[in-house]
């Protein structure tokens, strides 16, 4: 006999009553089981999409979600840990470069990723374009790699990690409650707060590029993670950053380890380093180690010689050439002045329609396609110069992509002014 009928569950919180955490407790457990079935949780999301989660409802949510599986304890490794987390976004490669830059300073980096879904790509597809390279690990195999082995490891979440989070993803998907920023926020923390970390840094993105389109929601968004880790005992904070453009001038994903190896060789785009050194310096300082110098791991090799030995110790060939796209085709300036603004969404769909990303989770992704960038904001270009370079494994890929990209770069006469820092704002504890 259940204690609780999701019926009435679904009518409070259609009739803007606060649920009570035995009620949250039990539907979270009782859909993880099979007992609350998806059109009656459909229903509780869509209800929690229109009323929302006071603070209170939304840290037993999120605390329910962890209680569905298990919880990694690192406690016993001889340094202390912290993770970053992006919401996603267009050229976002990161966390390739950034995990081996902060495990040169002796703190631990479990980095549990994903894989891309539409426009925005994965972690775990990018690092798949190396031959040899695996992304599930047990967790005896992570505790290794952060204990005795690089301190770094970029792998996959367990299935065992947070499975209603899993189940409710997937349901709001194809429901229409993906963008909501209370399940959101617990979607996302419920994983950060089961793997274990004592620390976490979040970039929030900000743009066309990103899930959240302004800065007042991503601020939304990063407050309420932010307290959810700090109620949870996790120390946490968020940056607010620029995915108006793409990061980098790669989106795909060999494209992308070849652009995080160039970083981590001491060159690479500005906006790639300025992002990788902020985000590295606000994890070190979150470890205890404000006064690390960053930028001089990257420029000396010490972050490279980590993401050898992150790599190999996954079972990657880090001498082995990265796969290239057999077919490529170039896009030309229409016209002779300055590129005024680049849209990331529009290049991150043209990638994702090149192979590089997919619409299903079960969908295969090309490790080749994407899009290589020759013209970003600010820079001057000539009519029929190229400003991109579409990779792909088939030209029949490339039609659709080019429809996809039609006016994505805006080209004007006059010198833009630009923003002079990736960084919006930082939010921490209170």
């Amino acid at each position: 006999m259940e204690p609780f009928d999701v019926v009435d569950i679904i009518r409070a919180k259609r009739d803007q009553q606060e649920l009570d955490p035995e009620q949250i407790a039990w539907v979270i457990d009782a859909y993880t089981r099979g007992v609350v079935a998806d059109e009656q949780m459909s229903a509780l999301a869509m209800a929690i999409f229109l009323n929302g989660l006071n603070r209170p409802e939304l840290q037993q949510w999120t605390n329910a979600m962890i209680k569905s599986g298990v919880r990694l304890d690192f406690s016993k490794l001889s340094k202390t840990t912290v993770d970053k987390h992006s919401t996603g976004g267009v050229g976002d490669k990161i966390t390739l470069p950034l995990a081996p830059l902060v495990s040169v300073f002796g703190v631990a980096v479990p980095q549990l990723s994903g894989r891309g879904l539409g426009h925005t790509g994965g972690t775990l597809d990018k690092l798949e374009s190396i031959p040899g390279w695996r992304a599930n690990l047990s967790n005896e195999e992570i505790f290794q790699m952060l204990d005795s082995g690089p301190g770094a490891v970029v792998c996959a979440a367990g299935a065992d990690l947070a499975p209603a989070d899993k189940k409710l993803y997937a349901l709001r998907d194809i429901t229409g409650t993906v963008d909501c920023i209370p399940l959101i926020a617990s979607s996302i923390m419920s994983k950060k707060i089961a793997e274990g970390t004592a620390s976490l840094v979040l970039d929030v993105k900000v743009g066309s590029g990103a899930f959240m389109k302004t800065q007042e929601q991503a601020a939304e968004l990063a407050r309420t993670m932010v307290d959810l880790g700090s109620d949870a005992g996790v120390n946490t904070v968020a940056l607010l950053t620029r995915m108006d453009q793409p990061l980098g001038r790669t989106v795909g994903n060999a494209l992308e380890v070849q652009e995080s190896l160039d970083v981590l060789a001491g060159g690479g785009p500005e906006d790639i380093v300025e992002l990788t050194v902020a985000l590295a310096q606000e994890m070190l300082a979150c470890a205890g180690k404000p006064d690390e110098d960053v930028a001089a791991a990257l420029k000396d090799g010490r972050a490279m010689d980590q993401w050898r030995a992150m790599i190999s110790a996954q079972g990657g060939d880090v001498d082995a050439p990265l796969p290239v796209a057999p077919c490529q085709h170039q896009l030309l300036a229409e016209d002779d002045g300055y590129v005024m603004c680049l849209d990331a969404l529009q290049v991150g769909v043209a990638a994702w329609r090149l192979g590089a990303g997919r619409a299903r989770k079960e969908d295969p992704v090309s490790a080749v396609a994407g899009v290589e960038i020759h013209a970003k904001p600010g820079e001057a270009v000539r009519k029929g110069q190229p400003i991109a370079t579409l990779h792909a494994d088939s030209d029949s890929r490339f039609d659709r992509a080019l429809d996809t990209l039609e006016g994505a770069w805006t080209i004007g006469h006059d010198v833009p002014e630009l923003p002079q820092s990736l960084i919006l704002d930082r939010i921490a504890q209170e």
